[in-house]
């Protein structure tokens, strides 16, 4: 998708440069294995110090936590919400997109404020249409798109 189509058809707010940076998208249910976290951590880690650009929702548990570790690296980051857009930026998003770092896109209007199967559904979608990368990962037990 090229990033004149992804400005014209969804809402974003950040740095859309980051859309020209290589991709990789990120999903991870909100049920993993214990011996699996650690594995996980590692790959962000890896992400982060490689300079790649992650794309995820950052919704659940584990994904937050890898959007932790992202975000202390230089990388560019994606996040695609399954709400509208925020109407206040949280602490740590404000600096990233302050940096130029994030770039936060929604296809969703500013009124659907809460997260459901079907948005969550409808980002996921999105994130595999962003990434270059669409893999799968069994030994993480998480989903690389």
């Amino acid at each position: 998708m090229s990033d004149e189509k992804i400005f014209n058809k969804y809402y974003y707010l950040g740095n859309r440069e980051i859309i020209n940076h290589y991709k990789v998208g990120f999903l991870c249910s909100r049920k993993v294995p214990a011996e699996k976290i650690l594995n996980i951590y590692d790959w962000a880690i890896e992400q982060r110090e490689k300079g790649v650009c992650v794309v995820s929702g950052f919704h659940s548990k584990i994904e937050k936590d890898v959007f932790h570790y992202l975000s202390k690296g230089k990388q560019p980051i994606i996040l695609v919400l399954a709400r509208g857009m925020f109407l206040r930026l949280p602490g740590e998003l404000r600096k990233l997109v302050a940096d130029n770092k994030l770039l936060i896109i929604t296809e969703f209007e500013k009124s659907i404020k809460r997260v459901n199967a079907r948005t969550a559904f409808k980002r996921n979608e999105l994130i595999m249409k962003l990434v270059e990368e669409k893999s799968k990962r069994a030994d993480l037990n998480i989903h690389f798109l």
